[in-house]
């Protein structure tokens, strides 16, 4: 997403955590894949969320540093936001409800990212001492 190493970071172990979480669902499930499918499909979700919040984060900090950057439009960048946020929804209807993938795996996936910033704060906390 963006050029912070720390956001990095974060973005690279919150996919290593959904593969791990992938295989551990894959291994518990003693192989049937729906688990696994569940976690990627969370982790599909969380992805999209974070693309979202971060590409209107983006855009507005842009426009708060670079005084020649157009100023964006309330209504139209909260349009663009629910109807993103609206899009997820969907999907994670669609997920839940016709592709019947497991609500638990889904979690896993989607937490991914919370995995992500607390092993980058333990790393802070165990540099810092």
């Amino acid at each position: 997403m963006g050029a912070d190493p720390l956001l990095q970071r974060v973005e690279r172990t919150a996919i290593v955590a959904c593969l791990l979480m992938t295989a551990a669902a894959l291994i518990l499930a003693r192989g049937r894949p729906e688990p696994a499918l569940g976690v990627l499909a969370g982790g599909l979700l969380i992805g999209v969320s974070y693309w979202t919040i971060g590409s209107s984060l983006s855009a507005l900090a842009r426009s708060v540093t670079d005084a020649s950057a157009p100023r964006p439009r309330i209504a139209l960048t909260t349009a663009k936001v629910t109807g993103r946020y609206a899009l997820l929804t969907l999907l994670a209807y669609v997920m839940i409800a016709r592709l019947h993938l497991h609500p638990l795996g889904l979690l896993a996936g989607a937490s991914s990212v919370v995995v992500a910033a607390s092993i980058e704060a333990i790393r802070f906390l165990l540099k810092k001492t």
